[in-house]
């Protein structure tokens, strides 16, 4: 299990893009704007059940959150996209509170340790420290890149991920966001 653990660990390192990224184009350019992957190959998925810690370190689930459309970042202490990401995502569950809940499931095996300075540090106003110390839910989501977003309808199916860091503050963001809550054909 050890061996998994440091092949997840070892893989999410890799994954996690620790240099600036090359400069957006176009109108993402001009508002300083990250845009990682948008990814729909798994829309219609449930999300899946394994367990996680949550922010007073009880067990929780991403079906817990069911009947609110739910927005879920992986992310880690050491990731630097992740880390510079994480006020915009501060800031969107701050604003959007009445229309989805967002959480951020930390990916550091040291859980709490590592997570509850680093929020204390940083003064998030909204977000909880939730932590995965055995990244189940990486595992379990079929992903190897840190940070992930995935965005959950509110009966728990995936509408998208975006894999890297994003502007969650950014029209791009929005443009995602708005799509999910508000389909075609559903008004």
């Amino acid at each position: 299990m050890r061996s998994v653990i440091a092949l997840v660990l070892l893989v999410s390192l890799a994954a996690c893009d620790k240099q600036e990224p090359k400069a957006p184009q176009g109108a993402a350019a001009e508002m300083g704007e990250s845009i990682g992957k948008v990814d729909i190959s798994n829309a219609g998925k449930q999300a899946p059940a394994m367990p996680f810690n949550g922010p007073a370190g009880g067990p929780a689930t991403l079906a817990a959150f069911r009947g609110k459309p739910l927005l879920v970042n992986l992310w880690a202490t050491w990731c630097g996209p992740c880390v510079r990401e994480m006020p915009t995502l501060d800031a969107l569950a701050a604003r959007e509170a009445d229309r989805f809940k967002t959480i951020v499931v930390s990916q550091d095996l040291q859980g709490q340790q590592v997570v509850a300075p680093f929020f204390a540090k940083k003064g998030f106003k909204t977000l909880e420290p939730y932590t995965d110390t055995k990244n189940v839910l990486m595992t379990a989501l079929a992903t190897d890149t840190l940070p992930t977003t995935i965005f959950y309808d509110a009966a728990g199916k995936e509408q998208w991920r975006v894999m890297g860091a994003m502007d969650w503050q950014g029209e791009r963001a929005k443009t995602l966001i708005d799509g999910a809550l508000n389909p075609p054909g559903k008004g």
